[in-house]
């Protein structure tokens, strides 16, 4: 089981950047997916981005063009870069794995917060 840390977020205006890492405590080089997404109070989590042991990327339509997924194994690190912010980026973002693409995402780090502002 790896363990996974957030960091990055943050208070940024709309039309910022922020760069957000997810850092584990294991290997990521084999497992299925790494992927990274978001929830607001209220709201179930939804998802954002992942990337496969492959490299191959998808993402939420309303994120393509903005938001980058990419992964450094010999850190062991995840890294969702952020540009273009709106003001519905806003959420707790979450980074998670899943062992085979038949399985939800889970094992989620803390999570954390990205407020967007006007």
């Amino acid at each position: 089981q790896v363990q996974l840390v957030e960091s990055g977020g943050g208070l940024v205006q709309a039309g910022g950047s922020l760069r957000l890492s997810c850092a584990a405590s294991g290997s990521i080089a084999s497992i299925n997916a790494m992927g990274w997404f978001r929830q607001t109070p209220g709201k179930q989590r939804e998802f954002v981005a992942f990337i496969t042991s492959g490299g191959i990327t998808n993402y939420v339509d309303s994120v393509k063009g903005r938001f980058t997924i990419s992964r450094d194994n010999a850190k062991n690190t995840v890294y969702l870069q952020m540009d273009s912010l709106k003001l519905e980026d806003t959420a707790v973002y979450y980074c998670g794995y899943r062992q085979n693409k038949f399985w939800p995402f889970g094992s989620w780090g803390q999570g954390t917060q990205v407020t967007v502002s006007s």
